[in-house]
């Protein structure tokens, strides 16, 4: 008795339900037969959906790109900020013939990076589209109040609510879909970046990078081309098939690839929206000058090599570009390249031979 009403003030706290009963007709057990059991607040993972592609749009490419963000704030003083965001579900590639499901915010993984100022009043309109098979939600790490403000924003397909708050403490904040299972939600790609920035603002840089790490829980094996459907049980034993930066494999690389100049001092955004994996993020030929642990603005570190970003965390780093050429960036715990986790930072400018030296094999020896 006493863990049934423990359960029951949980869920009333986080304005979910018991049982898995999202207000949706494909929301169903893998099991009709079974009664499932579910030790969490919110809808039981064991999520199916039967999915027709052509009942959903059809985006091109799914990544946010990393240079896609709002440039520093230059005003001085508090002022409301009104956000508009549509909860959108959408077919798109994971990788070249491989195509997945999402579900987003504004037709990206991640979504639009939301940059506000310490003590801002902010009115979020959270829309969720008329062709959604679930509900979404928003829940804000930078909101103090119930669920973040998804007790106030669940939304059903073709309506529209508004979440007002106040941006009390500056920092750098994950924000994700809360509703059903929220796992599940942010597994399909719902998820994003909130900077509060400090009354005074932040440093000067030349660049800023917005990244972040998810999770893709596909039904069949990593590299299966065609249309792959999410899988709760990987999710619930946490074996993701892909691990990936900004929504796909490749997102960061090519046309998708950061880039700077020589003595240009850059600065990155980094999210892990997991939903089981830390993040080692490391870029590979190169030393943060400073780092925000867990994104506290007030604790900055110096000279680290590699630094971790927590599920459901994020980090900022900074660093001056010394010598051209490509440098990667990495999840360190490096069996996860292979499954996507890997961009590249391109800078171009005058070598030091003084900084660095050697000869490859595509130099030519006299």
């Amino acid at each position: 008795m006493n863990k049934l009403i423990l359960g029951l003030v949980i869920a009333s706290s986080l304005n979910v339900s018991v049982s898995a009963n999202e207000k949706d007709k494909h929301h169903k057990s893998n099991n009709h037969n079974d009664k499932v059991m579910n030790f969490g607040p919110g809808d039981s993972y064991r999520h199916k959906m039967k999915i027709k592609p052509a009942d959903f749009k059809k985006v091109k490419n799914i990544a946010k790109a990393a240079d896609d963000l709002p440039a520093p704030l230059t005003r001085n003083y508090i002022r409301k900020v009104e956000i508009d965001l549509n909860a959108v579900e959408v077919i798109s590639d994971i990788a070249k013939g491989i195509s997945y499901h999402y579900w987003t915010f504004n037709k990206t993984v991640p979504g639009p990076f939301l940059r506000v100022r310490e003590g801002d009043t902010v009115e979020l309109n959270l829309h969720n589209d008329k062709s959604s098979s679930h509900s979404h939600s928003i829940d804000l790490h930078a909101v103090t109040g119930p669920g973040g403000g998804a007790a106030v924003t669940e939304v059903e397909a073709g309506e529209t609510k508004t979440l007002t708050f106040k941006a009390k403490t500056a920092g750098l904040y994950v924000y994700h879909c809360a509703s059903g299972n929220a796992a599940t939600h942010i597994a399909n790609g719902m998820y994003g970046l909130i900077l509060v920035e400090p009354p005074k603002g932040l440093s000067k840089v030349d660049h800023e990078y917005y990244v972040m790490q998810g999770e893709l829980y596909t039904h069949k094996h990593i590299g299966k081309m065609g249309f792959q459907r999410f899988d709760s049980k990987k999710m619930l034993k946490e074996k993701p098939e892909y691990i990936v930066f900004n929504g796909k494999t490749g997102a960061l690389v090519d046309k998708g690839a950061l880039t700077a100049t020589v003595g240009d001092k850059v600065r990155i955004f980094m999210g892990n929206a997991g939903v089981s994996r830390i993040s080692s993020f490391h870029v590979i030929g190169e030393i943060f000058d400073t780092v925000y642990p867990e994104a506290a603005l007030s604790n900055p570190v110096k000279n680290i090599q590699t630094t971790l970003v927590p599920a459901g965390g994020a980090t900022m780093v900074e660093f001056q570009v010394d010598y051209p050429g490509n440098y990667v960036l990495v999840d360190h715990a490096l069996a996860r390249i292979d499954r996507g986790a890997w961009g590249i930072l391109s800078v171009s400018g005058e070598e030091d031979d003084a900084l660095y030296r050697g000869e490859t094999e595509h130099k030519n020896k006299h």
